[in-house]
């Protein structure tokens, strides 16, 4: 009887643990040389609420993020499903090789975490993580975290200023002033419309023709993007 109340007890207890609410503090590093991060957004959610899948097309909501950097549609989302938010922790851009800080107090059975932020400049391109198991032992914890492309937009590599609307080509920004203009357009022939690793910027070196308007030099990068050091207290 008494071995029976031991083994219900600690089932019990482990089913408590892997839903308990946790005290986060959450550390968002740009690893990359030139490229910025539009608003950063961070959830703790459940299994079912994911801010995108790998080899699933982009949601309205993700497609507003990864083309424009307007985190509203994913927030509104998050929020309707009961996740935790941690919104824009730099105040605007995170600046290549910097990093941003914030806290998060994450509620019962939201025990996974996400994140998203567009690269800029880029077409569709944004920095994710999908579904992270935030562990139960307190401690600090490194994530890294790919560039992936949305596949909603094709990557002409041309900067139109303003733009940055769903389904309207271009690039929105160049946040560093170092793009360039009169680009022809990149011609591609990836017909992947699903959530897919990014390919990464091509460039070229001429700021004032040539194919594209971003920079070989300057906006290339190779994943891991960015970094989440992750404190689970």
């Amino acid at each position: 009887m008494k071995a029976s109340t031991f083994t219900i007890a600690t089932i019990l207890a482990a089913a408590s643990q892997s839903t308990m609410a946790a005290e986060l503090d959450l550390k968002i590093t740009n690893l990359t040389k030139g490229m910025h991060f539009t608003p950063v957004l961070i959830t703790a959610h459940n299994t079912e609420d994911k801010l995108f899948e790998v080899a699933t097309e982009a949601s309205s909501a993700l497609q507003a993020m990864a083309e424009g950097g307007d985190i509203a549609a994913l927030m509104a989302q998050a929020t309707a499903a009961g996740s935790d938010i941690a919104a824009n922790p730099a105040g605007g851009l995170l600046t290549p090789a910097t990093s941003a800080m914030t806290t998060l107090t994450t509620t019962d059975g939201n025990d996974y975490l996400s994140v998203t932020a567009m690269l800029l400049p880029t077409n569709d391109a944004f920095a994710g993580l999908d579904s992270w198991k935030i562990p139960t032992e307190a401690g600090t914890y490194t994530v890294y975290l790919n560039a992936y492309d949305a596949g909603t937009e094709q990557n002409n590599e041309l900067v139109v200023e303003g733009s940055g609307a769903p389904g309207v080509p271009g690039i929105p920004a160049a946040p560093g002033g170092d793009a360039g203009t009169g680009g022809a357009g990149i011609v591609s022939n990836d017909t992947n419309i699903n959530v897919h690793i990014h390919p990464g910027n091509l460039g070229d070196d001429d700021l004032t023709a040539g194919n594209s308007d971003v920079s070989n030099t300057v906006h290339r990068w190779l994943n891991p993007v960015a970094k989440l050091t992750v404190t689970v207290k």
